[in-house]
């Protein structure tokens, strides 16, 4: 099973890649550096929040799981 602050950690390390990866999208489209910036750091603090959430969830769940 996994603690709490390893999906906190895997939360944060994704979402640094992934907003990364909106700030330039938006960016691309927009030609708006600051609003590539806004966008990126608004997804940044839902989406941690709301992947953790499910990593909690899923790791109350046995599915997938091997006997012990």
């Amino acid at each position: 099973m996994e603690k709490p602050v390893r999906s906190l950690v895997k939360a944060i390390s994704w979402r640094l890649v992934a907003t990364l990866t909106t700030i330039f999208l938006v960016f691309i489209f927009s030609r708006d550096l600051v609003l590539g910036t806004i966008v990126g750091i608004t997804e940044l603090v839902l989406k941690t929040l709301i992947y953790y959430i499910h990593e909690r969830i899923w790791n109350l769940s046995n599915f997938g799981r091997g006997v012990k």
